[in-house]
């Protein structure tokens, strides 16, 4: 792609446009903004007929804008040769702004259509921007107008395209932060693509889900020191800098993003030359001579050494390894570290050519444990994708829903010092998931019904079907004889009362619907569209949020603590400690090396915390004295 913003035209922009008032602007249906230089600087743009419409092609900024919260809509239309059409916003200068764009020649299933990328210092990074919130698959017609609008406040965006009212893609946290800025477009002046019907309008009233920044993952080497740039042509990138004579490499602190990556474009821009090059170094402490199992990604070349020793060179560069290699960073390589005793040099020699400059580095053995908790047991075969667990105090028994089993799913009994005493103990339910115990019966959600349990027998006595389900997921009980469950493909809670089964809430503030708790009058839902803990109010069916854990975690296991608080979990190996007012701490991190926490329970008497894994069909028990 080329530099989306040229110096010539850019220069005139930062004179003073982020200096006026706000232009106030109406949208559906009232009068749009012309493409004409008294509302645009149009430097390096076109305007002529396409479609039947006055058009603009090329690189435009809006004149006196500077929004921070507001809403932009336009039509786009291409011809399907490739192309990066979009809009900028929040820019405050020609090197820093948000964009959005398409890849309108890409088929409708490639996973980024659709890409968002937080631009510093001119470096368009797209390859360090990939997954959800920053990419999405979509149909971009051609020879034809789409519409596109795109809301965003000082943390957040959200793009909608044709009349979906769904958006395609969710930004859950913006690069830059929170600041006004001017709004641009962006595409190309060979008539490829088209911008039309453009407005946009300043707007405060916009409501986004809580923002809670996603946290730096455990295990990720956070802290870094960079050299000055190099001209890659005049370097021997396998060579430390030692080796070959390099002294004034003017090192500086750099830190990684909140995602694990550090950027280099949030330090420097290019220099000019076809491929730049930095050194970043960190350093790992052993507390004795150890092999040490690393993650890591970057872009686009790298060389890496540990105490001057090259163990790693590898090209991750855009389209090097077939047409199609995206060169995108994340922790797709790995590498043994022979670390010594002691303070341990890690070198990576990087260099940047095209679509992002950084690197990722991560334990892969890294766990944190609260010191509250005490590991008592580990359960490691006869299981089947263990999902939930839930406590008999009757019988003083665990019982788990094991997933799946090629059609032979069961739910196991287990004593509370992790010893199987029947493995199929419940069969008959596909798919097992959430259980609970309500007035002496156990239920299990099944991927059609709500099976009811004797726990006295084992045997099955009713089914209770979903009207029509897609991912029936947990249940809880009120005590007065109401039964909810969570169903995480179609943003639901049924309910179950006298035996009849109803379609009982369904919204858009509970994001896929995943761990429910009935507490204190409220039920608790793990949204994990938003990675929220939400309460509903059964009577008013209001929903309001408790706690967010970051977008990507996926709420699973949700239980009260017996002393005003809850354990919930983040499918991805994160166990929370929750306070009633909303504030959380963390207990346990496991993602690293990739021990996974689904729908676990909490033995309040024993002080017993039981958590199965999911994946890797094992299960295991901590001691945590809530009180």
């Amino acid at each position: 792609m080329k530099n989306i913003l040229p110096f010539p035209m850019l220069r005139l922009l930062i004179s003073g446009i982020l200096l006026t008032t706000t232009i106030r602007v109406s949208i559906a249906g009232e009068p749009v903004i012309p493409f004409d230089s008294v509302h645009w600087d149009l430097h390096e743009a076109n305007v002529a007929p396409f479609l039947g419409r006055t058009s603009l092609g090329g690189t435009a900024f809006l004149k006196n804008s500077g929004i921070e919260n507001g809403v932009i809509e336009l039509d786009l239309a291409v011809t399907g040769q490739r192309c990066y059409p979009g809009v900028l916003f929040h820019a405050a200068s020609h090197d820093d702004y948000e964009r959005i764009y398409v890849r309108p020649h890409l088929p409708s299933y490639f996973q980024n259509v659709i890409q968002y990328v937080s631009v510093f210092n001119g470096i368009d990074s797209w390859q360090l921007f990939s997954g959800e919130s920053n990419t999405a698959s979509a149909e971009i017609p051609r020879n034809q107008w789409v519409h596109l609008k795109i809301e965003f406040n000082s943390m957040q965006a959200r793009l909608y395209l044709g009349d979906n009212p769904d958006p395609v893609l969710i930004i859950a946290s913006l690069g830059h932060g929170a600041r006004k800025g001017t709004i641009g477009l962006d595409g190309p002046k060979d008539g490829s693509a088209w911008f039309s019907n453009f407005s946009c309008r300043e707007d405060n009233s916009l409501h986004f889900p809580m923002h809670s920044p996603a946290e730096v993952p455990w295990g990720v080497v956070k802290e870094w020191q960079i050299s000055r740039i190099f001209n890659f042509s005049g370097i021997d990138n396998e060579k430390t800098p030692e080796e070959q004579g390099l002294t004034d490499l003017q090192w500086i602190p750099a830190s990684c993003r909140n995602d694990g990556i550090l950027d280099i474009s949030r330090y420097y821009s290019r220099t000019g030359n076809p491929t730049d090059l930095v050194f970043a170094r960190t350093f790992i402490d052993s507390d004795k001579d150890e092999n040490r199992l690393f993650s890591f990604g970057y872009s686009d070349v790298a060389t890496i050494f540990l105490n001057g020793r090259l163990l790693f060179a590898g090209n991750s560069s855009y389209g090097s390894r077939d047409p199609s290699f995206q060169g995108v960073v994340g922790l797709y390589d790995y590498l043994n570290l022979p670390l010594k005793k002691g303070k341990n040099e890690l070198m990576v020699a990087l260099a940047e050519s095209f679509g992002g400059w950084g690197l990722i580095f991560r334990d892969t053995r890294a766990v944190y444990q609260d010191t509250r908790l005490k590991k008592m047991w580990e359960l490691k075969k006869g299981l089947h994708f263990p999902e939930s667990v839930e406590y008999d105090r009757k019988r003083d028994v665990l019982y788990v829903s094991n997933f799946y089993n090629d059609g032979k799913e069961s739910i196991s009994k287990v004593s509370t010092t992790g010893e199987i005493l029947q493995a199929e103990w419940v069969t008959g339910i596909r798919q097992p998931s959430g259980l609970c115990i309500d007035n002496n019966r156990l239920y299990a959600v099944g991927r059609f019904a709500l099976v009811e349990i004797d726990p006295g027998t084992g045997s099955i006595l009713n089914r209770y079907p979903f009207p029509d389900p897609a991912m029936p997921n947990d249940v809880t009980a009120d005590g007065q004889g109401n039964l909810y469950i969570t169903d995480s493909r179609k943003n639901m809670i049924y309910r179950m009362s006298g035996g009849h089964m109803e379609e009982w809430l369904q919204s858009a503030d509970l994001p896929k619907p995943n761990g429910i708790l009935f507490d204190r009058g409220k039920l608790l839902v793990g949204t994990s569209g938003d990675g929220c803990i939400k309460l509903v109010d059964p009577s008013t069916k209001s929903v309001s949020t408790l706690v967010c854990t970051g977008r990507g975690s996926v709420m699973d296991g949700l239980v009260a603590d017996g002393n005003g608080g809850y354990l919930i979990s983040d499918f991805n190996g994160r166990v929370f400690r929750v306070s009633g007012d909303g504030k959380k701490q963390l207990l346990l991190d496991t993602t690293a090396p990739e021990r996974t926490c689904a729908a676990f329970g909490y033995i309040q008497e024993k002080r017993l915390l039981v958590i199965p894994s999911f994946t890797g069909d094992r299960v295991e028990a901590y001691e945590y004295p809530a009180r």
